[in-house]
């Protein structure tokens, strides 16, 4: 099962790493090691986040998501991203972008450095509503009951999560407009670029999570009509309609929302990437290896029913999401070490599992002694 679901990874590390040996020799290796366990540290709340979306999805989608999604993550994100952005900021051409970077690299990273803000704020938006939409929806089983509960109830008032995010960023613009005049104005133009990006953040999270959402929607309402008239077959001895259409695109908007959200994870990364080394074949080379990680590590999650065992790996996800998106946002005035982003994620990831192992234990104790679980203590969490 690791062999099967893990194999492509090991043999791209294989690849990469004796790539790294030819490209500039063992510092090389090294860097590429480095980055690779940097991003699968960074990233593995979005494979958690990720396996719930996966899940729901069939066999076709999911191979569609590790290889073209893995095409999109590796290269499209970790390569020509960063070019992208490069090329946008300071208004040149791709192709004078891709020769900066190799022949100019501190150039590169500086200009890569300098559009922090307006991605930070970008992918900051976007982390921070999928979190807010989370905890404000009233789920069954809760894990910081004490926290949820009284959050579920305010999610009741409508478009709360967008006012907040909103709010968030005025507060974060106006925090980098003031610093910006006490020093000299430096950057000072910005403010709007990062109220844009922003806003842009907020409208994609709008449009694709609710593309995917209405379409998943629709998909579970064509199922029980589906499943209906697989009765009324039955009994009729006549042949039901097939919902395959349907399910594509449900299962398409969901690839949308995940190559959206791998993306919002993967800006922290290519960022963070630079305090390592500003080589564009090294940065590509150790985060590429480790999106294939995650990629796997989703799917491993996806088939091993890990979230169904283990129920507040999902909270826990999410509330490492939203830790991510304040860390994010706040970088755009501050900076903070890429270990504290990492170690954040980690510690509430660990905490929800160990929370998931004593609960599952509990239960098991108490179907043991009266035959069957306290179904208040099923949805009552912590």
């Amino acid at each position: 099962m690791v062999l099967k679901t893990f194999g492509w990874s090991f043999a791209i590390t294989v690849l990469g790493l004796i790539a790294a040996v030819f490209y500039d020799g063992w510092t090389a290796l090294g860097l590429v090691g480095i980055l690779a366990i940097m991003e699968v540290s960074l990233s593995f709340d979005n494979a958690v986040v990720n396996a719930g979306v996966l899940k729901k999805m069939n066999a076709f989608w999911q191979k569609i998501f590790l290889t073209v999604g893995v095409l999109i993550a590796v290269f499209g994100m970790r390569l020509i991203f960063p070019v992208v952005i490069v090329a946008i900021s300071a208004k040149m051409g791709p192709v004078e972008a891709v020769d900066l970077a190799f022949n100019q690299p501190d150039r590169y990273q500086q200009l890569v450095t300098d559009a922090h803000p307006s991605i930070a704020a970008f992918g900051g938006m976007f982390l921070l509503m999928i979190f807010l939409d989370f905890i404000f929806e009233d789920r069954d089983i809760k894990w910081l009951g004490w926290l949820e509960r009284p959050l579920a109830k305010l999610g009741k008032v409508d478009m709360l999560s967008v006012c907040i995010a909103l709010i968030v960023l005025l507060v974060c613009a106006m925090t980098f407009a003031v610093h910006a005049h006490q020093h000299g104005g430096v950057h000072a133009d910005k403010q709007s670029t990062v109220l844009i990006s922003g806003v842009a953040g907020l409208i994609t999270y709008l449009v694709v999570g609710g593309l995917s959402s209405f379409f998943e929607n629709r998909l579970e309402e064509e199922e029980e009509r589906e499943h209906e008239e697989e009765e009324r077959a039955a009994r009729e001895g006549t042949k039901p309609k097939s919902a395959v259409l349907l399910a594509g695109k449900a299962a398409f908007f969901m690839f949308l929302y995940l190559e959206v959200l791998d993306a919002s994870f993967s800006f922290d990364g290519v960022i963070g990437a630079f305090a390592i080394t500003n080589d564009i074949v090294i940065m590509a080379l150790g985060l590429g290896i480790g999106a294939m990680y995650v990629r796997s590590l989703t799917v491993y999650l996806v088939r091993q029913g890990t979230l169904d065992d283990y129920v507040y790996l999902e909270h826990g996800a999410h509330y490492a999401i939203g830790a991510l998106a304040v860390i994010l946002l706040v970088t755009i005035r501050y900076e903070i070490n890429e270990i504290i982003t990492g170690l954040i994620g980690v510690v509430l990831i660990a905490w929800s599992f160990f929370s998931s192992v004593r609960r599952n234990k509990r239960l098991a104790a108490e179907e043991g002694n009266t035959g069957s679980p306290d179904k208040s203590e099923v949805s009552s969490g912590v």
